[in-house]
């Protein structure tokens, strides 16, 4: 018997869509022999559907769709995730469950046991934890049937365990001799080889296979980067599937061989194919064909639209360049390379008359007062303004092109360069934006290299370079790293560093008094372990003394 891992890319609430996708792939696992076919956690309604739980027809469509898979797919046996009834004493209402599908119905039910709350989940505000698990026998198997979070508890691997009990433990305990997991196991920089290396460590401690199907493609935030494998008892990947895109292998389980597909290898290449991948994914799923990104001959924005136009195709991408008198004639033309080189759409819209406008209009309230950032700040929401124009004109969806070195500090504007559906590099360090422009440009010049050279700057008034405000992004970036990433202090960070700490202390400062405007962003792309977002959740209104 050959089993089959269907590494597929679901939308949240698409039920006609996600049950075609199941049904399309088992029928080509039954036809090229498999007789087991696994699919990712909630593969039925889509991961994370949050509060749509919350809706009764919500789940009425769930399991109208588990039993129209059921009853499409016989021939092979299908393992998929789907929301299933909890025992009403719970108080909750649905579980996250696995459903065995044979012979035209719903055999058998496993419900996840360890429900997250930690980072980007919030399980256990709609499930009900399984009290218990049972193993499937299948095909002289014992099978341990797990769902994701299930078996990220091994005491062999974790030095400190958020749950009190391992499923996989139990159910090797009570017997089992074959793993299967089913996950949405969102991915950021380093995951893929974490996981990895902890199903390694389980197969050589039970001395069993283990089997992970995971979840492909971006759903909002999160990027899901599939890489599906199966772990030989002696700790050897046997099968293999492909990353960041849909793909089906497989897997015989007597002979401990399956398919070996190639993964995207290497930091910059995981990034920008994960990148590419969440910007394709937000854009198609809420409905865009089209993109706007407002180019400023600056290394952000160049680095946007190559991921935009990879995502989307060059077609679909528009560049606009909004130049006032500060515009230096180099950031025009580099802007305008640019788009030639990606082959993107370019126009230009001068804003100077506007920005005067602007300022003329405020004269009579601004008398008395000393010209400052405000002025700098009004030429960005002249921009955005614009932006936001052309984006209802043409049904277009605006990229914000703000790194996250400027997000945690606050070197942002409200209303100007953070306006946008999707803030696609958000979650990116500006030196990691050169290490993937460089990446971007290792076969041909795709990004001008002068963009590439040149100190960083806003252009919002002669002169002006980040570094007039900011440290060097290398110490800003490893600051932020300490202390959003690993809740350093301040003392710890200059200590382990060697920096200043009056300068850690007004970068600290500067990070806590900008969360109003990183809870009025457009939603960004999770690369990183910790990412601004949903995942890292702290009051608007505090005094911090830590």
């Amino acid at each position: 018997m050959k089993i089959a891992l269907g590494q597929i890319n679901t939308t949240v609430g698409d039920f006609s869509g996600n049950a075609q996708k199941i049904i399309l792939y088992a029928h080509r696992a039954a036809d090229a022999g498999a007789g087991l076919i696994l699919f990712p956690e909630l593969s039925i309604c889509g991961y994370p559907p949050r509060d749509l739980l919350e809706k009764p027809a919500f789940l009425r469509k769930n399991q109208e769709s588990a039993e129209a898979i059921a009853a499409a797919t016989r021939g092979i046996a299908v393992i998929c995730g789907a929301v299933t009834p909890a025992a009403q004493e719970t108080g909750k209402r649905v579980a996250n469950s696995a459903l065995l599908m044979r012979d035209g119905k719903i055999e058998f039910v496993q419900s996840k046991m360890l429900l997250p709350t930690y980072d980007v989940f919030d399980e256990l505000r709609h499930f009900a934890p399984a009290e218990k698990q049972e193993l499937v026998p299948f095909c002289g198997k014992q099978m341990a049937l797990t769902i994701c979070e299930d078996a990220w508890n091994d005491k062999h691997f974790w030095p400190h365990r958020l749950y009190r009990v391992d499923p996989v433990e139990q159910l090797m305990k009570a017997g089992g001799n074959f793993v299967l997991n089913i996950s949405a196991s969102p991915w950021h920089l380093g995951k893929r080889e974490t996981r990895c290396r902890m199903l390694t460590t389980i197969a050589t401690e039970y001395r069993v296979p283990v089997v992970l199907v995971n979840q492909v493609g971006g759903n909002d935030s999160l990027i899901f980067d599939g890489s599906s494998l199966v772990v030989a008892p002696d700790g050897r990947v046997v099968a293999r599937a492909k990353s960041f895109e849909e793909d089906l292998v497989y897997f015989d389980p007597d002979q401990l061989s399956g398919d070996m597909n190639a993964q995207t290898a290497g930091r910059e290449a995981s990034a920008y194919a994960a990148l590419v991948l969440g910007t394709r994914d937000y854009v198609r799923k809420c409905g865009f064909q089209k993109v706007l990104v407002g180019l400023s001959g600056g290394i952000d924005s160049a680095l946007v639209a190559c991921i935009a136009a990879d995502a989307l195709g060059p077609e679909n991408v528009m560049g606009v360049g909004m130049p006032t008198r500060f515009s230096s004639a180099g950031s025009i033309e580099d802007a305008r390379l640019l788009a030639q080189n990606l082959g993107i759409s370019f126009e230009t819209v001068p804003i100077q008359a506007v920005f005067d406008t602007y300022l003329k209009a405020l004269q009579p309230a601004f008398r008395g007062c000393k010209e400052d950032a405000t002025e700098e700040n009004i030429q960005s929401r002249v921009r955005g303004s614009v932006l936001m124009a052309l984006s209802n004109k043409r049904g277009a969806l605006v990229l914000s092109t703000g790194n996250k070195s400027e997000l945690g500090v606050g070197y942002c504007t409200l209303y100007g360069d953070m306006v946008g559906g999707l803030a696609v590099i958000s979650d990116v360090p500006k030196t990691m934006v050169y290490a993937l422009s460089h990446w971007v440009n290792r076969e041909r010049e795709r990004i001008p290299q002068a963009t590439i050279s040149k100190p960083p700057s806003a252009e919002l008034r002669p002169g002006q370079k980040d570094t007039d405000v900011l440290p060097p992004y290398e110490v800003l970036d490893a600051i932020l790293e300490d202390y959003v990433e690993d809740y350093k202090t301040a003392e710890e960070i200059a200590g382990g560093r060697g920096f200043e700490l009056s300068l850690v202390k007004s970068i600290i400062r500067m990070i806590e008094r900008s969360e109003y405007k990183r809870q009025q962003a457009a939603p960004g792309l999770k690369i990183t372990e910790k990412a601004f977002g949903m995942g890292r959740r702290f009051p608007i209104a505090q005094k911090s003394e830590v």
